[in-house]
């Protein structure tokens, strides 16, 4: 590779610049890190790094969201890997390191997982993305039902599940941030029930499609 691509390379990543700066799009990578920390991992062993994110098949709407979310981030290209049961949305690029500091070796939920000040600044300026990202990647909206006194009652309720504690901390930091109440149900289960904030919910994530 030529000085002058390698230089390109640099300017082209928004961390590598001579002065730091933030991603055009700041939605677009606050929800990208959400996703990357839910159901994302980044290969570090093949020549090139390559970001790798998990989608079912049951949601191909997502799928087309997962895959825009890299091109308006960073990357020049996006790949679709049909696996059993789910597609592998993966892009290749040497500036997943930079953008994506919680990689590491080993599992998410066996190593520390904290946020850098710059990525603080822009999930706090785009809490929402940043949490529709998590619950899009290991979260769910389903109907609830409960019967009381022998009378059934069906309500919508959210479930965000992740092994990290450090992860989990994360979402409960960034509901707390939109308002949106909360509670563990259990060790590695958050959920949202209140009607009120399953409204304020909606209008952020909204139900997979």
């Amino acid at each position: 590779m030529s000085g002058q691509n390698r230089s390109c390379g640099r300017l082209r990543c928004f961390r590598c610049r001579p002065i730091p700066d933030n991603p055009t799009d700041l939605a677009a990578y606050a929800y990208l890190l959400g996703l990357y920390l839910g159901d994302g991992h980044l290969v570090t062993t093949a020549r090139v790094p390559v970001l790798r994110i998990y989608c079912s098949d049951a949601w191909p709407d997502l799928i087309t969201r997962c895959e825009q979310a890299p091109r308006d981030v960073l990357a020049g290209a996006v790949q679709r890997v049909q696996k059993q049961g789910c597609v592998d949305v993966q892009s290749y690029g040497r500036h997943w390191l930079c953008l994506l500091p919680q990689h590491g070796p080993g599992k998410k939920h066996e190593r520390p997982i904290v946020l850098v000040d710059w990525q603080k600044e822009i999930v706090t300026r785009f809490v929402g993305d940043f949490v529709r990202g998590l619950f899009h990647s290991d979260g769910c909206r389903f109907a609830n039902r409960v019967s009381v006194r022998g009378k059934e009652y069906v309500y919508p309720r959210y479930m965000f599940t992740n092994e990290s504690t450090d992860i989990m901390g994360l979402c409960q930091w960034a509901l707390d941030l939109l308002g949106i109440a909360w509670r563990m149900n259990r060790r590695n289960s958050l959920s949202v029930a209140r009607r009120e904030a399953v409204a304020a919910l909606d209008r952020h994530v909204g139900p997979k499609s």
